[in-house]
């Protein structure tokens, strides 16, 4: 396909992603699905420019402004007349996909001055500075972000955060243990042509060596795998529940955790899965299904009470929280552009509640393990102090002697759990492991 009809289609993808509450992978999909003419190689070079420009959108902004005239912005001519158009070609001069001259010969003679423009100011651009503006156009992030950044990290691991979070993240495989080993699964995708390498820190781990679509793969479809991020895997065996115990995943979404829980159980106890949302959970059945997992009991909430039978029995909760996923816009870059301050605010006053609401679940002794994929204190270490300060028949427990046994025991701090792309390449998530005390200070008076 020409290269102007290319940047057309990757125009209107983007136009639709501004206007749609969706994450973009699902518009993208759904644009796909449409348009089934488009081909392999456009599909995936239409895909990596969509991205490209939502990963970048601050940064392409800054070169726009300073070589292209403010007029020509307003048009609406099909290919380079409008500031989603320009965008487009700032990204492919930006990233060396093309040359301003490929790219002039695909378009009108009216938007040529323009497009060389924009490879001179981009071919000069050199990403340089230590103030918060500064480094929010360098690496395209909202300043807040990374004043946020540089008040956890400093400059210096704030900037090599922001590197990180601007790289596309691997294709991470949990091999499922109930129905392979990690070597079996590798063999089996080896035979489908697909090379796949252990992961780093989980020891049930796969990352494939090239992307492609795994769900097409037989391998999958027999059940072998689930796709999961190597930092969701080792969450799972921070919970680390006997094969007998009783297991609450109060968050449980499509499943990804519960499964990952089952398996570390080999398939015996019960979990109870627990979701708000209908269509999650329909998804997490069929997951179960290809999984061979049987322990798990699929519960729709109400997000207010629980359900009377599940207070105080478990022997570990997991409370993996709705927060603003800043830990993994490797994969979500767009959501650099939909979360601010207030944002987050609003999501840690929810958290706060459901974190409250499923302490009950925990009966004495039990583990209670409060979740993120997350990067921002509001949401991670506040959220467990003020829960901890009102509730002290809770206590922290190090993650690392949860680990131990599995030997990743240094991939976690002593006190908190936190992965970060830049420091592990994983995604960024956040962990508290508490336990709730056999005696309380209510009883013991």
């Amino acid at each position: 396909m020409k290269l102007s009809s290319l940047i057309g289609h990757t125009v209107e993808i983007s136009l639709l992603i501004d206007g749609d509450s969706r994450p973009a992978d699902a518009v993208i999909d759904t644009y796909f699905r449409t348009h089934r003419y488009l081909g392999s190689h456009d599909r995936r070079f239409i895909a990596e420019t969509v991205y490209g420009v939502l990963r970048w959108k601050m940064l392409l902004d800054h070169l726009i402004t300073r070589a292209v005239a403010p007029d020509a912005l307003l048009g609406r001519d099909l290919f380079l007349s409008n500031l989603m158009s320009y965008r487009c070609c700032a990204y492919m001069l930006h990233a060396r996909t093309h040359t301003g001259a490929e790219i002039c010969r695909e378009l009108p003679e009216s938007a040529h001055a323009s497009v060389l423009s924009l490879e001179h100011h981009a071919a000069a651009f050199a990403p340089t500075g230590t103030t918060v503006e500064e480094i929010a156009v360098a690496h395209s992030f909202p300043p807040w972000m990374v004043e946020a950044w540089i008040a956890q990290f400093g400059i210096g691991e704030a900037q090599e955060l922001c590197r990180a979070l601007n790289e596309p993240a691997p294709i991470t495989l949990r091999v499922n243990t109930i129905k392979a080993t990690v070597e079996e699964c590798r063999e089996a995708l080896l035979r489908e042509g697909i090379e796949a390498e252990p992961t780093s820190w989980s020891p049930f781990g796969l990352t494939l060596k090239k992307r492609i679509n795994v769900f097409q793969l037989e391998v999958f479809k027999r059940g072998f795998f689930e796709v999961q991020d190597e930092g969701s895997q080792i969450l799972a065996l921070l919970v680390d529940p006997k094969p007998s115990a009783k297991v609450v995943d109060a968050c449980a979404g499509a499943g990804g955790k519960t499964l990952a829980l089952g398996a570390v159980m080999k398939n015996r106890g019960v979990i109870y899965a627990l979701d708000v949302h209908t269509k999650r959970l329909d998804e997490l059945r069929k997951r179960i299904k290809r999984s061979g997992v049987d322990t798990v009991r699929v519960r729709e909430i109400d997000g207010v009470t629980l359900p009377d039978e599940l207070v105080g029995i478990a022997d570990n909760v997991l409370v993996d929280a709705p927060c603003s996923g800043l830990g993994t816009m490797r994969r979500n870059p767009g959501m650099k552009w939909t979360v601010t301050p207030a944002v987050v605010k609003e999501i840690s006053e929810k958290q706060a509640r459901i974190l409250e609401l499923n302490a009950h679940c925990v009966k004495p002794n039990g583990i209670l393990v409060y979740a993120t994929c997350t990067t921002m204190p509001e949401e991670n270490e506040h959220v467990v102090e003020a829960f901890l300060a009102a509730h002290p028949e809770f206590e922290l427990e190090s993650p690392r002697t949860r680990l131990e046994r599995y030997g990743i025991a240094s991939v976690a701090g002593e006190k908190y759990f936190q992965l970060l792309p830049h420091r592990h390449n994983m995604d960024g998530f956040f962990a508290a492991v508490m336990r709730r005390k056999t005696v309380t200070q209510q009883e013991s008076n």
